[in-house]
């Protein structure tokens, strides 16, 4: 077999596409060695695998180092390598043999070996009472039928039902992760993932399986350019050895549950010219996808030091031509595959391959393999952000003429309004959200997105009107704040090292800010304008406020925290929660909107406590200016649940100003709904203090405290 490549100037006439052949070159730019990348060294196969042994034979130990218990292990998923040698190690976690969805972390290692740092979606030990269901698995997949709300006429997948562990919110509890199918909120075909409390049958999680873009297409988008394709005798096949064996079938409209039911791959004996750039030919929806995955592997290569989507140097096969009616794109990580639709009778039935569609979802390859955010929920959005801020970057790496760099996604791709969705102002299209809000979480993935893109846009561009790739951009922000950005490359490293070292599958927005702040301050230094920088971005977006100003040392609060303000003087800051973590300090992930404890107020609250093991946790907020007149008085709303048995005092909620115990709250006090609590502040009239919720469990049963509306005057 001999291997064509366009690199080899030997063979380059041989390697055509239509009826010329023209090399799309990078710009000087983004080819200079200057480009900022995310700190990782480019590991070979030998070496990667000996990181890789290394951190498993690490696993045992360091589930005891973190206090895990003898019934979970970690089973490693990839290492990153820094310069200086350190390593960012990524687990799974197993429970008694069973997958515990939300169980993955990531261990920080110096080069020494000593643990520096983690980063777990679910803290503490998993612990159960029983692995044994209540429910069978007909009675699940029977009840994942009717309850399914993202695809009609649904039918039960009984073999991809399985027993798990589901660790998303603070309690672990044992589900079932069942599959169903049926047509999709498009109208095509689609698969939805239902995962059911295995006791009860009460829905914890659902959402697509199909990780998509939708959009249309015209015809060959990219234009002329030049492929790696394989030689067997005198057959030509769209197969990509320069890019990890990458495959492009044609799926001979294949169901979307199964796209190479059908396919065939794209092979010919004629000459070694593919498409003719009409819809009609079925080649030229071929073409670019080829072009638009090795394009996003040589971004990833050369810019990271991703060898392709799992790090490992394979190729994804890629299906086009998929399904009837599909304005569609997505990549399964179940099949480790992409496929691409034709589009319908809405854009003219032209197939949906563009430059940044290649991108985004080849990009949702990468977020599976390293952070795999969970796709539903906040974590949803940031992982739908991810692809179509990495896609957006393929786009301005590939430098094609016929489809210049911008931050509209799918611009190419015939949508009444001219794209899909615009990164510079998101809500523009009238669905996505351009600002956090407390109900961010319950908004679909592809909306809730925006808060991302908006994200990078500013960080990457700053504020104001811009013309970038021939089109308008408008940098506007939710705070009316005016700033400078750092540059998408910077941007875009920040960005990738926050995802493949330090989130985890249940970041969320609040939780990305923190892992980008963390990523600029590897990169950069933290104190660094970047840094900086991208605090600014993330309040302009009603992410949390702006740090200071490393260049004069001013806080420059952006937006000013919201207040509740009293006569007198009070300034607790976000006390119902409904800003997410905006105001205080947690020692572990308390404040949450997790559909698994009631609120008091609004949709967010704090869950403290609720392990049934050792561990204490602290919930704070500094600055806080009691008024001078009257009696003031702290009061809060906390709802008290149990495991423990009787009277007697073993898990307890402390209240704690100014580090003095004012009252004490425990499992004695567990009810079936909230409870209004005063807490008399007269000794501390006229002062600022720290408030501090405490709390303490022992060994054995749970007991939850939530915590919610907290108010002082």
């Amino acid at each position: 077999m001999t291997r064509k490549t366009a690199l080899a100037a030997a063979v380059a006439a041989a390697l055509t596409l239509g009826t010329a052949t023209v090399a799309v070159t990078q710009s000087t730019a983004l080819a200079s060695s200057a480009r900022p990348t995310p700190g990782f060294q480019a590991l070979s196969a030998d070496a990667r695998a000996q990181a890789l042994g290394a951190a498993d034979r690490e696993a045992s130990a360091t589930a005891r180092a973190l206090g895990l218990g003898g019934d979970e292990q970690l089973v490693v998923k990839d290492v990153l390598v820094d310069a200086d040698g350190s390593r960012h190690v990524r687990y799974d976690r197993t429970y008694r043999g069973l997958p515990v969805i939300g169980g993955d972390l990531v261990v920080h290692r110096a080069a020494d070996g000593r643990i520096t740092g983690t980063d777990l979606a679910h803290r503490g030990a998993v612990t159960l009472s029983t692995v044994t269901p209540r429910l069978t698995a007909a009675d699940a997949s029977a009840h994942a039928v009717r309850s399914a709300k993202h695809v009609k006429d649904a039918k039960a997948d009984a073999a991809e039902g399985r027993l798990v562990v589901y660790a998303v919110g603070k309690v672990p509890v044992l589900a079932y992760r069942s599959t169903v199918s049926g047509a999709g909120e498009d109208g095509a075909a689609s698969r939805e993932a239902v995962i059911l409390d295995a006791t009860g049958g009460a829905v914890l999680d659902q959402y697509e399986l199909h990780q998509d873009v939708s959009g249309t297409g015209n015809g060959v988008h990219d234009g002329q350019v030049s492929l790696e394709t394989t030689q067997s005798g005198s057959n030509y096949q769209l197969v990509d050895g320069l890019h990890g064996n990458t495959a492009i079938y044609d799926s001979n409209n294949s169901p979307q549950s199964n796209p190479g039911q059908n396919a065939r791959l794209f092979s010919k004996s004629s000459s070694n010219s593919w498409g003719n750039g009409s819809t009609g030919n079925r080649e030229s929806a071929a073409v670019d996808a080829a072009f638009g995955l090795a394009k996003t592997w040589d971004y990833y290569k050369s810019t990271f030091n991703r060898s392709g989507i799992r790090n490992d140097g394979r190729g994804a096969p890629a299906y086009v031509h998929v399904d009837n009616n599909l304005l569609n794109a997505f990549y399964d990580d179940n099949c480790f595959c992409m496929s691409f639709g034709d589009g319908s009778s809405q854009n003219n039935y032209t197939p949906v391959t563009s430059l940044d569609v290649a991108g985004h979802e080849m990009t949702h390859g990468v977020t599976a393999a390293t952070a795999g955010l969970n796709y539903s929920g906040e974590s949803g959005g940031l992982n739908e952000a991810t692809s179509d801020i990495l896609g957006t970057m393929v786009e301005f790496y590939s430098a094609n003429a016929n489809d210049p760099g911008d931050y509209y996604i799918g611009e190419k791709l015939n949508m009444s309004s001219g794209y899909f969705r615009r990164m510079d102002n998101p809500a523009v299209d009238g669905k996505s959200l351009g600002c956090w809000n407390s109900n961010a979480g319950s908004v679909d993935v592809h909306y809730s997105s925006g808060i991302g893109n908006h994200f990078f846009y500013l960080l990457s561009e700053g504020t104001g009107t811009k013309t970038i790739g021939g089109r308008s951009h408008n940098g506007t922000t939710c705070n009316n704040d005016t700033f400078a950005g750092i540059g998408k490359d910077k941007a875009a490293a920040v960005w990738y090292r926050a995802l493949s070292a330090y989130m985890t599958s249940t970041t969320n927005y609040s939780g990305a800010r923190t892992a980008v702040l963390k990523a600029a301050a590897d990169l950069y230094g933290t104190n660094s304008q970047e840094r900086y920088l991208a605090s600014k971005a993330w309040a302009a977006v009603s992410v949390g406020t702006a740090l200071p100003d490393p260049g004069n040392g001013t806080p420059t609060p952006t937006p000013s925290p919201t207040s509740s303000p009293t006569p007198g003087g009070n300034s607790l800051v976000n006390g119902g929660f409904e800003q997410g973590t905006t105001g205080w300090t947690q020692s572990a992930e308390d404040i949450t909107n997790s559909t698994q404890q009631p609120a008091h107020g609004g949709s967010w609250y704090a869950w403290m406590m609720g392990y049934g093991s050792a561990a204490t946790e602290s919930l704070s907020q500094s600055g806080i200016a009691v008024p001078t007149a009257g009696t003031p008085k702290l009061t809060f709303w906390l709802k008290v649940t149990t495991q423990e048995t009787g009277t007697t005092v073993y898990d307890t909620l402390k209240v704690n100003v100014n580090g003095t115990t004012l009252a004490t709250y425990s499992n004695a006090n567990a009810g079936t709904s909230y409870v209004q609590r005063t807490v008399d502040l007269s000794a501390y009239k006229g002062q600022t203090v720290k408030l501090e919720f405490a709390g303490q469990e022992d060994a054995y049963a749970s007991t939850i405290f939530l915590v919610d509306d907290v108010a002082i005057g």
